[in-house]
């Protein structure tokens, strides 16, 4: 943690809310681990883009935890929260809310669709057509819903956390670049190595609902007022010149990379010096340095690279060309 300037004095009051809210969110890890064994890098992004105003996409196969997660981290958190489940026949309306007749007013009114909370979970997302997957552009980037011409401000704060099967299962399409760009970060949930899955055997051994975290014991430790002063202090921690450019350079050498025929866009850039912020603040400091970059460079980037279709016959692994995108690029010291 950074000292106050003077022992003598008082830390601000402002200083006081931020250290509280680290400490509170922080204990939502605690929680979470009560009905969620590992996925310890999942949790971490889910914070990270809590506090960046931000969305997370999880991608793993069936089984892994991840609708277990979000409901875990919902129960964890004193706010509103929704879930979609996304299919093939839904329609745009379900998500966002639609104009129906009042029969009492003989009027139309609008109603609201579960988009319309803190947390909502977007379960399955890649199981339903790209033009229902489209209705959450404007929510996810503008933090409101347009219809019938009226712009309608969602609560804040406000995270979409979607989950989806790996494109090469049946039944799901691909979500497109525009939509995977409104994502802060994507994170890969692995099956769990052999001692946690032999934990998870023994908590529902021993009893544990994965459909009742509340009887696991998740309580909920923090709420908006927190996520909103981390969010605040998010803003205020320091990015050298030297960190500015190592993330420039970053983004820089994915487009000059041969196998890519995307490369990491500007609002990637920015999107990895918000994330490496976060994690800098969650971790105790007001400063960036080159390795909070590191550490999210992966989950921020890797889902915004697209290869191309010679590359992609090749067998080419696109982490492994962002991997070799920052092994290219100095380290500033």
């Amino acid at each position: 943690m950074i000292e106050p300037t003077s022992k003598s004095s008082c830390p601000p009051s402002s200083d006081l809310a931020s250290d509280g809210a680290r400490e509170r969110l922080g204990a939502v890890r605690t929680e979470v681990a009560k009905a969620v064994v590992g996925q310890d890098a999942a949790v971490s992004g889910l914070l990270v883009a809590l506090l960046c105003g931000g969305h997370v996409l999880m991608e793993g196969v069936p089984g892994t935890a991840k609708t277990l997660l979000v409901r875990t981290l919902a129960a964890s958190l004193s706010v509103g929260t929704r879930r979609v489940q996304f299919t093939p026949d839904l329609m745009p309306g379900d998500i966002t809310g639609s104009m129906v007749i009042d029969s009492r007013q003989g009027e139309l009114s609008f109603r609201e669709g579960p988009v319309f909370t803190n947390l909502l979970l977007a379960d399955e997302i890649n199981r339903t057509p790209p033009k229902t997957q489209s209705a959450l552009l404007e929510a996810m980037e503008e933090g409101q819903v347009s219809v019938d011409g009226v712009s309608r401000q969602l609560p804040r704060p406000f995270l979409v956390a979607a989950t989806q099967n790996p494109v090469e299962y049946e039944g799901t399409y691909p979500l497109p670049e525009a939509q995977l760009d409104r994502f802060l970060l994507k994170v890969v949930l692995p099956i769990p190595d052999r001692p946690d899955e032999l934990e998870i055997l023994r908590r529902h051994a021993t009893g544990f609902d994965p459909r009742d975290v509340a009887g696991a014991g998740v309580r909920a430790v923090a709420g908006a007022d927190d996520i909103v002063a981390g969010q605040a202090a998010v803003k205020t921690v320091q990015v050298s010149p030297e960190v500015a450019g190592y993330i420039v350079d970053i983004a820089r050498a994915t487009r000059e990379s041969p196998s890519l025929s995307l490369g990491v866009s500007p609002r990637g850039a920015t999107a990895l010096l918000r994330a490496a912020r976060a994690w800098a603040w969650l971790t105790g400091r007001d400063f960036v340095t080159p390795d909070d970059v590191k550490a999210l460079a992966h989950a921020t980037l890797v889902h915004r690279l697209g290869l191309r279709p010679e590359a992609e016959l090749e067998g080419v692994d696109v982490a492994k060309v962002l991997a070799s995108a920052l092994g290219s690029v100095p380290v500033p010291r």
